[in-house]
């Protein structure tokens, strides 16, 4: 008897210690500026919120693939002007409310509104109309084709919202997705819970939080104290080799889509000359950075491009370290003992560390950058909206995003009418031989016009505790997709 009940209990303990966890603490550095990833540039409301909360036409997955999203299918006349979209039945947004043509068209017409707000517009003003069909059948007219339309559809950007839930969205998103938004308490965290009414499979987890935590130091702490679950990118790269090595925990090394530049006011004295764009250039040690910064985590660039991605080019050599050319193009530009100017870092460790090595380089031939750090709402403001600077190093996180170099009132105001036309050309083109040639003429034009410092493409860093399954190990783009992830049993 005695035998059989320690049978028993030892058999009900193995049961209890099998239940696996239901929830998860997320920990990421940068805290959204508001809640709405349709009208900011921020990468950070993605992070939170992509396909976890919002969900668009298309959607990325784990590996860059572009798959259906809300819309289940799709046809593209031969012409390339016209895609019609079948939608998913049966979807309601996180208050009842139901998702169907009329949100897409809603969606669309806002970010093309002339006073839209979306960081993005560029990406879709080639849609001339969204015509709703029926309910679930919408169709987008195109001015002209566009072989990135299916790409660019799977954006934060572009993620479906209702006209019901819009005003208060920068502060209660409402979307479709497997999670619904709970609470945000500011500097602090976000908190979803499982949407038990989602379309698609449910979620594993039954809760999320989302904790802010900016300081290297103190995210170390908070995961070797497993205060946290997983800290996407994680900020310290020096002791990854610490986590590698303990049973408690795993480290995640892939890569992302983020071109980290010293980006540059280009209408800002003296850097509307290109001869001091390339002094500076010739004055970095790219790899320096890297080792400095990023530990020796990183790959170095020579352009705004993926080295990932089939279509780049390696231009590493045009803007190879050599100060002595560089002190000589400041002299043919008539400032042989160089300048002062601002370098506003925001948060990111590749920021605060990359600049004071590139500070440190730059007045090796005569540059003096005065750092000036910012939070994350300062720098949107007063560099990305403000053009308020003269250097900056920011890693951008977008897919594919070289046409930014097509708009002249984007931050940096690089003005050149060859590069627009070009960029337009490519987004018309479908075939995929022309676009690879096109991708790498743009690529080599701004290289050519130094147009910013190219540093290096950020390398994708988490740590997370060993029983996690599902995480993305590469940042296709700027999410923390949480539909897929679970706790092993």
């Amino acid at each position: 008897m005695f035998h059989r009940l320690m049978m028993t209990t030892a058999a009900c303990l193995i049961g209890l210690g099998a239940h696996a966890q239901t929830d998860i603490t997320v920990a990421v550095q940068l805290e959204p500026p508001h809640l709405d990833p349709t009208s900011a540039a921020a990468g950070a409301i993605d992070t939170v919120l992509y396909s976890n909360v919002f969900e668009g036409l298309t959607r990325f997955m784990a590996d860059g693939s572009v798959v259906p999203g809300l819309a289940e299918s799709w046809e593209i006349s031969d012409d390339g002007l016209t895609y019609t979209f079948t939608l998913r039945s049966g979807v309601t947004f996180h208050d009842g409310t139901v998702m169907d043509a009329e949100d897409v068209k809603f969606t669309l017409d806002r970010i093309l509104a002339e006073d839209s707000a979306n960081a993005q517009k560029a990406l879709y003003t080639a849609i001339s109309s969204v015509e709703v069909i029926d309910p679930l059948t919408v169709q987008l007219t195109l001015s002209e084709p566009n072989g990135n339309m299916l790409f660019n559809l799977a954006w934060g950007d572009a993620v479906i919202v209702a006209p019901e839930s819009i005003d208060g969205i920068k502060q209660k998103p409402i979307g479709t997705g497997a999670f619904k938004f709970v609470d945000w308490v500011q500097s602090d965290r976000i908190e979803l819970a499982r949407n038990e009414d989602y379309w698609g499979t449910p979620a594993a987890l039954e809760a999320a939080t989302f904790k802010f935590i900016s300081d290297p130091t103190a995210a170390f702490a908070a995961v070797m104290a497993e205060d946290v679950d997983y800290f996407y990118a994680f900020p310290a790269p020096e002791n990854l080799p610490q986590f590698e090595a303990d049973p408690r925990f795993q480290v995640l090394v892939g890569s992302t889509e983020g071109e980290t530049i010293l980006s540059t006011n280009n209408k800002m004295p003296p850097f509307d000359n290109p001869r001091v764009r390339q002094a500076m250039a010739h004055a970095i040690d790219r790899q320096a950075i890297i080792d400095g910064a990023m530990f020796g985590y990183g790959t170095p660039i020579g352009t705004h491009f993926a080295p990932h991605n089939p279509a780049y080019k390696d231009l590493t050599s045009q803007s190879a370290y050599d100060p002595e050319k560089a002190r000589a193009l400041l002299a043919e530009a008539g400032l042989p003992d160089g300048f002062e100017t601002t370098l506003h870092l925001p948060p990111p460790a590749y920021a605060r560390r990359g600049g004071e090595i590139i500070a440190a380089q730059l007045a090796e031939v005569g540059i003096t950058a005065k750092i000036i750090n910012v939070e994350w709402a300062q720098w949107l403001e007063s560099v990305f909206r403000g053009k308020d600077f003269g250097l900056t190093i920011i890693s951008h996180t977008e897919p594919m995003d070289i046409g930014i170099y097509a708009n002249p009132d984007y931050y940096f105001q690089y003005d050149n009418p060859e590069f627009q036309a070009l960029i337009t050309s490519l987004n018309s083109t479908t075939d995929p031989d022309a676009r690879t040639r096109m991708m790498g003429e743009a690529q080599r034009m701004i290289a050519d016009d130094y147009v910013n410092s190219y540093l290096f493409q950020l390398a994708q860093l988490s740590v997370a505790k060993a029983g996690l399954q599902g995480l993305w190990t590469n940042a296709p783009t700027q999410a923390t997709d949480l539909t897929g992830v679970s706790w092993a049993e």
